[in-house]
């Protein structure tokens, strides 16, 4: 019996889909393959940088080329989910996301491999909105939503840094190829599982016809931001070409916005983000991932270069974090989220976050582990899985059926863009920092060891600086939400689809 005929009948409504926890064990998977993607290959990069004879100027584009084309292409991706179907657009990404994997594995030349790389990024960008926007429509009952989208938060948060255990094994003890070929598996069994298994609900779909000028103008714009603060990192702020690619993404991205204004069916709808909950989750949310991507980096040079971690060590010191981040998500965030507001759960959790970050800016040469990185890494993952885990799920909460894809993908986009920005950003920092500190301290080290002494009292100094960067973040984000995010407990009630849909879908409507 669908909700509507329930509804008609008296009859008591489904709470989802019959198949919706099989379903979710599959989107899960797929979701862990993307977020493993993301730092498996931060990992790997060295040997397949020696093995394929990339230049040291060229090596970024292993990671920029991925950055570009999943960033850039997110809300298109979303849209396509929208239109096509979102488990065929689910599937139809994990297939090429497999190719793509394949071909990286095999690459024989930098060239292949940035190809490679690139082709991940535009099947990934069909995917995880697709995967998002399924968990949004297929889990309606309030307190299942809230369980399904803390497990998915957990591994949205701890996948990354259980690649960096998985990429220092792999690499360490078989070949860096295998860090692509690893994909394969994951996504073959994730494709298969939900091509049999998923059931998407009708009436969903967003049959008005696709905006070219939107996808033409939000990807180039979305892309020139990228990559105007990759070349930030390598170039510098001043380079002509850094300001020109920052210029040309305002310009395409005010014209993006002025178009979908105008415009009978948008790429994205305006109201999907002008909702202040919404609009709040999309901005804290990128802020906060600004603070913690560039994060991961300090932590995996200071454990590596600084304290002379293996890749595997460096890998398993990450461990606290993920622990945390399941607890937060799945413990303290899923348990509170239909008895409290959204933003009492995530302005703390961004709050505790900060306070693991305010710890790691205590770091020093001489720190041990378990004194400062522990407790630190333990408060952010508990901090950012309380927050994140709300998140994922306000941002598609209250959403027409038919918006369900592109709002999933503004989930994306802000994290891909907040990751890209904050790896840049902050190394930048730091490298300016470590600079500095190197030149006023240099000349008092009159031996080789002395030297090499201050470098690494620099970089460890640079790393604290950006660090203290990224605590002033994450307490804007928990200013953004206490401002912003005004939702209530949510509240499970039936919305239209709007136009184009055929039936009515109950999805959770904000209770103010």
């Amino acid at each position: 019996m669908s909700e509507t005929a329930a509804k008609a009948t008296g009859a008591p409504a489904q709470s989802g889909d019959a198949n919706r926890w099989k379903a979710l064990v599959f989107i899960a998977l797929a979701q862990l393959m993307v977020v493993l993607d993301a730092t498996i290959v931060n990992i790997a990069l060295p040997s397949a940088q020696t093995d394929l004879g990339i230049s040291d100027g060229n090596r970024q584009w292993v990671v920029t080329a991925y950055a570009l084309a999943f960033g850039g292409l997110l809300l298109f991706g979303g849209r396509i989910a929208d239109l096509w179907g979102r488990k065929r657009a689910f599937v139809i990404g994990l297939t090429g996301f497999a190719a793509a994997s394949a071909l990286g594995g095999a690459a024989t030349s930098g060239a292949m491999m940035f190809g490679a790389r690139a082709l991940q990024g535009v099947f990934g960008a069909m995917l995880a909105p697709a995967a998002l926007s399924l968990l949004a429509v297929m889990f309606t009952d309030a307190k299942e939503r809230a369980k399904a989208f803390g497990i998915y938060g957990a591994i949205a948060g701890g996948g990354g840094a259980v690649g960096f255990i998985l990429g220092g094994v792999l690499t360490e003890y078989l070949d860096w190829r295998w860090t692509f070929f690893v994909n394969i598996p994951f996504a073959v069994v994730a494709a298969l599982g939900a091509y049999f298994v998923i059931r998407e609900p009708e009436g969903g779909r967003n049959r008005n016809p696709l905006d070219i000028p939107g996808v033409l103008l939000s990807t180039l714009g979305l892309v020139s931001l990228v990559y105007g603060f990759t070349r930030a990192e390598t170039d510098g702020w001043g380079d002509a070409t850094t300001v020109g690619l920052f210029v040309a993404s305002a310009v395409l991205l005010i014209a993006f916005v002025v178009t979908e204004m105008r415009i009978k069916a948008p790429l994205l709808p305006l109201r999907v983000v002008l909702d202040r909950n919404r609009g709040g989750i999309y901005l804290s949310l990128g802020i906060a991932v600004i603070a913690m991507f560039g994060t991961f980096l300090f932590l995996t040079y200071y454990l590596q270069v600084i304290k002379g971690f293996s890749p595997i060590k460096t890998g398993f010191a990450f461990l606290p974090m993920i622990a945390g981040m399941m607890v937060g998500s799945t413990q303290i965030g899923a348990r509170l989220m239909t008895r409290v507001p959204a933003r009492t759960l995530m302005g703390p959790g961004f709050l505790v976050a900060a306070a693991g970050m305010l710890v790691m800016t205590q770091m020093e040469i001489g720190s041990s582990y378990a004194s400062t990185i522990l407790p630190a890494m333990l408060l952010l993952g508990l901090g950012m899985g309380t927050a994140f885990m709300p998140a994922m799920s306000l941002a598609t909460l209250g959403v027409e059926p038919r918006d369900a894809g592109v709002a999933s993908a503004m989930v994306n986009t802000s994290q891909q863009v907040g990751g890209a920005i904050g790896t840049a950003l902050l190394n930048t920092i730091a490298a300016s920092a470590t600079t500095a500190y190197i030149k006023d301290h240099i000349a008092t080290a009159t031996s080789k060891s002395q030297q090499q002494l201050v470098q690494m009292e620099g970089a460890v100094h640079g790393y604290a600086n950006a660090i203290w960067v990224a605590v002033g973040m994450l307490v804007l984000a928990a200013v953004i939400v206490v401002a912003l995010v005004n939702a209530g407990k949510p509240d499970t009630t039936t919305v239209a689809s709007g136009e184009g849909a055929e039936d009515e879908v109950a999805v959770p409507v904000v209770a103010h």
